[in-house]
């Protein structure tokens, strides 16, 4: 637990610093931490240590982990990549998603959402123009977001990516800008009333902060480097 708290604490510090360098309140930047393929304990040590919002990538295994671990104030968000026979095991357990890139999906998440309170999602933009990358094309935006936002039972708040991999600070930071001005023509374009940018990971936070990220995702600077993909 010493461990997992300590890097939470090194985690938060780094927030910190980032947002007081991009002039921004530090508490603008909400902590997700990636707990994917993790085990429950490992949730449980970094919630006994004031951490409240998990993110995982497997429907089945974050699911469970939310029925084990009914805990005063934990928020679960579903951040991988939706098959449609998963989305009613999604909307019974997760409080965010963060990866939606097609009509359909959407659907089916509000259908089975159905007499709870609105579920919060983010569309996924492919901002790095991969083929082997989930997300809506930037082309494609628009229209997905007006469709989803007048689903019942979604509530649309924004956009996440996952830009391709890159060392360069800049070039991390040109990614995440991208992000940020299609969030800003989408608003302009649309009216919607958007306020997250669910971007960056344990090694380009500070690029993604620097370029307004509001929520960032971090699991292997938490949690360690074990587990099925880096986050």
């Amino acid at each position: 637990m010493a461990t997992i708290a300590a890097n939470l604490q090194a985690v938060r510090g780094r927030i910190r610093d980032a947002a007081r360098m991009a002039g921004r309140d530090p508490e603008s930047v909400f902590l997700l931490a990636v707990s994917k393929s993790w085990p429950a304990a490992a949730v449980r040590e970094a919630w006994d240590a004031g951490q409240r919002s998990f993110g995982e990538n497997y429907a089945q295994e974050g699911a469970a982990k939310a029925r084990e671990l009914a805990l005063p104030g934990i928020e679960w968000h579903f951040i991988g990549p939706m098959q449609s026979n998963k989305t009613s095991l999604i909307a019974a357990h997760f409080d965010w998603v963060h990866s939606i890139d097609r009509l359909r999906i959407a659907e089916r998440l509000s259908a089975a959402r159905g007499g709870r309170r609105p579920l919060d999602v983010c569309l996924q933009v492919n901002v790095s123009d991969e083929g082997s990358k989930s997300g809506v094309a930037p082309a494609g935006l628009a229209a997905l977001a007006r469709a989803v936002a007048a689903l019942p039972n979604l509530r649309l708040r924004g956009l996440m990516a996952i830009p391709a991999p890159a060392a360069e600070n800049a070039v991390q930071r040109r990614a995440f800008r991208a992000l940020r001005e299609m969030q800003e023509r989408l608003v302009a374009d649309t009216a919607l009333a958007l306020d997250t940018l669910s971007m960056g990971m344990s090694s380009d936070l500070e690029a993604a902060v620097a370029e307004g990220a509001t929520i960032v995702r971090i699991g292997s600077a938490i949690f360690g480097e074990r587990g099925r993909g880096d986050a």
